[in-house]
């Protein structure tokens, strides 16, 4: 029996711009037969799935389409100003921005079980875009930039019930959710993304855009979220892609960012103790983004860095470096 969320076993890895064009061509077949003249809400994180989601359904759809940026208070530094400027000014996308920084981080207050904290922010994720599409006309369709290893690992695995993790745009819906999906992408893999967005035009920093999860810091402010902390991870995390810009790493390497845990160490500074939390580095190279590998930093550039998170960065006392592949771990922390 067919079954929509399981990739065909004779489906062809797309690895050409004729086999994405091939893509292109069938999902806004696909789209427009499903969509027929109703508009359609894209939740538009900025990041490389839902910019190349953005991208196919203009060009399935056009005006029909409604582009919805949600800051739930846990983008990196400057992120939802970028995707205003990208999205809404230079490409002239029918934008909407929705600030709702208090009211994601008030639900996540004293939350610590990562499942718990996905799927609140992906229930959370749902009611913004119901109330955005409720002061829309026609408004019956919610877009996503799911991916299959989102799908993959949401699925409880059959020896021990429990899946891999609940990705918030999977695990996290609600059950009763007024809006029908449209998700075009959702079997192909990260590397097939990036394909089809080269074939639709989209300038490269965007498509090779570091990947970013859809709870955002919220899995990686590790444990219960605290603003002082996530406030701290935010600069670490801005420092570290600054450096690797600099030193020419961005390019190199696929997935980089700062994890800060829940707990304290004793430091000193000024000849005073100073108790302050641990910034993890993580940085990992991956096609698929099912199995990744470590990418080896230089070590003065990691001294660099670490002197600049522990000098710059209020709260953080030291920095360790996360040498673990995948598997054993998960890319992300949580």
């Amino acid at each position: 029996m067919y079954d929509p969320n399981k990739r065909p076993d004779d489906m062809a890895r797309i690895t050409t711009i004729e086999q994405a064009h091939a893509f292109i061509d069938e999902q806004v077949a696909a789209v427009r037969a499903q969509v027929g003249d109703k508009k359609v809400l894209l939740a538009l994180s900025g990041g490389v799935d839902s910019s190349v989601v953005a991208a196919l359904l203009i060009k399935a759809i056009g005006r029909q389409l409604v582009c919805v940026h949600v800051n739930h208070g846990l983008m990196r530094k400057g992120e939802s100003e970028d995707v205003v400027k990208v999205f809404g000014e230079e490409l002239d996308a029918n934008l909407v921005y929705v600030d709702a920084t208090d009211r994601f981080l008030d639900l996540l207050a004293g939350v610590a079980d990562p499942e718990k904290k996905r799927k609140i922010i992906g229930a959370e994720f749902i009611k913004v875009f119901d109330e955005e599409a409720a002061k829309l006309d026609g408004i019956s369709y919610l877009a996503q930039g799911t991916i299959y290893p989102d799908i993959l690992e949401s699925i409880k695995a059959k020896e021990s019930g429990k899946p891999v993790k609940s990705h918030h745009n999977v695990g996290g819906l609600p059950d009763d959710m007024a809006m029908e999906l449209v998700e075009p992408v959702k079997l192909l893999y990260k590397d097939e993304v990036r394909v089809v967005g080269e074939a639709l035009g989209l300038p490269h920093a965007m498509v090779y855009r570091q990947p970013f999860p859809g709870p955002g810091l919220g899995v990686r402010c590790l444990g219960a979220i605290t603003r002082d902390r996530l406030h701290a991870l935010r600069e670490a995390d801005a420092i570290l892609r600054e450096e690797f810009d600099k030193n020419g790493l961005a390019g190199k390497v696929w997935q980089y960012f700062i994890a800060v845990p829940d707990l304290k160490s004793v430091g000193v500074r000024d000849h005073m103790r100073y108790e302050g939390w641990p910034a993890i580095i993580r940085a990992v190279n991956t096609t698929d983004a099912m199995t990744a590998t470590i990418e080896e930093i230089p070590y003065a550039l990691l001294h660099h860095i670490t002197n600049r998170i522990t000098s710059e960065v209020e709260g953080i006392n030291r920095v360790l470096l996360d040498l673990t592949p995948k598997p054993v771990g998960t890319i992300e922390w949580e």
